[in-house]
């Protein structure tokens, strides 16, 4: 076993990075207390006429039917702020940051720090039904990409601080610190590495520490919970069919209304203030679904709302988020999502056995938010963090992995990356080791290598290697002790040799020192160099002594990939056959070899086309004894 060899790729600008994920983590949470008392302050200016960040709900304003045009205002001040300031500011945030996480380099403008939480504070304050971490995660993602932009960071250190930033935002506003970093894994940060995982969970370390100094401390909808049964297990089941249906239902409906605002004859900037008007109605009837409505989501896990009132919630909220969100305004999409699932389980939690009805709001919370974002994982920890429910921590997870099952089996896209793929990018969420990391080029280099010896003059060269009979395009060049000096190929020789037929063909390498690979590499690092530089293979040398040792392609670099198309392609079936044969039968030691059975293995390799239906299957069939 090698010691250079370890389990990551990491060196000592990791400590620098995660310092500097650290003082984002501060910053976010001092821009989500911003943010916070920004809405309160829209809120008040709005609803009660005054110049206050008091913490009231929009729901409790003596407007009447003027209550209508408020949240249009709203909209068209959302409208002017995109059109003039930065567009980007529109929608919920989470594409937005994936979209420049994956296709911008994680680079974001100063504009969007600024204008975003402007933006959604008077779309949020004016009414809107959005909540506050869509656009935290905008702002907090804007904050740490602009730091690593200062102290000019890699693409890859950028997209740690961004994603850090983002989610310390989001910690900080829901004092979710554990949820916020599986979020960053299940959806932001698209790989599992060091230099992006400690970066992120140092952040939301500190927002965590940071939030009690600002927002206060402990679950921000507190809540305790009977164990459930296995009746509850299977219910819970049911339940994340039933949310994973809801998330459906949204997202399908949501981008088709989204297609109807794209056919108006009017500018984009227009749309969100007629999508407000329907807010504005639907405020006037059930005043409890205008804005963030914490205040809400905590009397439904509570159960203090009566049954009429929470369907009339559950329908009304799910209408003016729909047509909101598709009129392109700006507004998260969690705080939404988690009333209309509460609400659903308030519906039916009445009729769901094998546990307190007081129980499936909460469970149905966490399954909405699991099918609708994907992440169940995160969906179910996140409830969890929210009300410090321990008991219900085992139903959530199931009811939130049905619910991603649901949506990854008839949905091709989430609601966040369907809006990126009508910009014209498709992301594939599926992500594994990259298989040329997990091989070394010692063992895909080739090892019998023809070489030239240094000694030998140009002219033979050109006979022996590169006339009639050549074998191979390229010749690696060692001296008498077996050390490499360059490698050799016609076009070499062509633009270096014609001035120097008769001399030796190592003089050609003097002063040169050729590109090379070491044993010990990852063919992933290779295969960039490949990339980068325009190579089709490099010499394989040993790092001290230079000494060749083999040669490395392009077609080697795919041998890692067969093994990954074996794992997914060929089928594999084992059957235990108890079987006795005449010689046993007949054998003096009976006894003694009954104890020895002889175990028959039936090893069935089935290989298929999966790419090409209809394809015949070739079955080839083994039999192995064991004794």
């Amino acid at each position: 076993m090698s010691d250079d060899k370890g389990d990551f790729a990491t060196d000592v600008r990791l400590l620098r990075i995660s310092a500097i994920a650290a003082a984002g983590g501060a910053l976010s949470t001092i821009a989500a207390d911003f943010l916070l008392h920004l809405i309160r302050f829209f809120t008040n200016l709005f609803f009660f006429q005054q110049i206050s960040t008091a913490n009231h709900s929009p729901s409790g304003n003596a407007l009447g039917w003027i209550v209508v045009v408020v949240p249009v205002v709203g909209g068209l001040l959302v409208g002017v702020i995109a059109r003039y300031g930065s567009e980007q500011v529109r929608g919920h945030g989470i594409p937005e940051a994936i979209e420049a996480i994956l296709f911008g380099k994680s680079k974001m403008s100063p504009k969007v720090a600024v204008l975003k939480p402007l933006a959604s504070a008077i779309a949020i304050g004016s009414g809107g039904p959005f909540g506050a971490e869509g656009p935290i995660i905008m702002t907090g993602g804007a904050i740490g990409s602009l730091i690593a932009q200062y102290f000019r960071l890699t693409s890859a250190e950028r997209k740690a601080l961004l994603v850090a930033g983002a989610v310390a935002g989001m910690t900080a506003v829901f004092g979710t610190p554990v949820a916020s970093v599986l979020l960053a894994i299940e959806l932001l940060l698209f790989e599992l590495r060091p230099r992006s995982l400690l970066p992120v969970a140092i952040a939301c370390a500190v927002a965590g520490f940071t939030r009690p100094l600002l927002l206060g401390s402990g679950p921000l909808f507190p809540l305790h919970t009977a164990v459930l049964g296995p009746i509850g297990l299977l219910s819970s089941a049911v339940a994340g069919v039933i949310a994973g249906a809801l998330s459906w239902g949204l997202s399908t409906w949501l981008y088709k209304v989204e297609d109807t605002f794209g056919k108006l004859p009017i500018h984009w900037m227009w749309w969100p203030a007629l999508g407000a008007i329907v807010v504005g109605i639907g405020g006037y009837f059930q005043p409890r679904t205008l804005g963030v409505g914490y205040d809400v989501i905590g009397d439904l896990l509570q159960g203090h709302l009566v049954m009429h009132a929470v369907v009339s919630i559950v329908v009304i909220k799910a209408i003016i988020w729909v047509i909101a969100l598709a009129s392109g305004t700006s507004g998260g999409v969690l705080a939404p999502l988690l009333m209309m699932g509460a609400g659903v389980g308030a519906i039916v939690g009445p009729y769901m056995p094998g546990g307190d009805p007081a129980v499936w709001p909460l469970i149905f919370m966490a399954a909405a938010l699991g099918g609708m974002m994907r992440a169940p994982i995160m969906a179910a920890v996140f409830a969890f963090e929210l009300t410090g429910d321990a008991n219900a921590l085992l139903p959530l997870l199931a009811a939130a992995s049905v619910a991603y099952g649901f949506t990854v089996l008839l949905m091709r896209r989430s609601i966040l990356t369907e809006k990126i793929a009508r910009r014209g990018y498709h992301i594939y969420r599926e992500y594994s080791i990259d298989p040329l990391e997990r091989h070394y080029v010692e063992e895909v280099m080739s090892r019998n290598v023809a070489t030239i010896d240094a000694k030998t003059i140009v002219a033979d060269v050109l006979n022996d290697h590169f006339g009639a009979h050549q074998k191979f395009r390229a010749f690696p060049v060692v001296d008498a002790a077996g050390a490499l000096l360059g490698i050799v190929d016609r076009a070499l020789l062509d633009r270096l040799a014609a001035q120097n037929i008769e001399a030796p063909v190592g003089t050609l390498f003097a002063g040169s020192v050729p590109e090379v690979a070491l044993p010990g590499e990852t063919c992933r690092n290779v295969a960039a160099r490949f990339a980068v530089k325009g190579l089709d293979r490099v010499p394989v040398v040993e790092e001290k002594t230079f000494r060749l040792l083999g040669i490395v392609s392009r077609f080697d670099l795919l041998k890692p990939s067969t093994a990954v198309f074996s794992e997914e392609r060929e089928r594999e079936q084992f059957r235990h056959l108890w079987t006795t044969t005449s010689s046993e039968a007949a054998s003096p030691h009976k006894d003694e070899d009954a104890s020895k059975e002889a175990v028959g293995v039936v090893r069935q390799k089935i290989t298929a086309r999966e790419d090409a239906p209809g394809a015949e299957r070739k079955t080839k069939s083994t039999v192995v004894r064991q004794e």
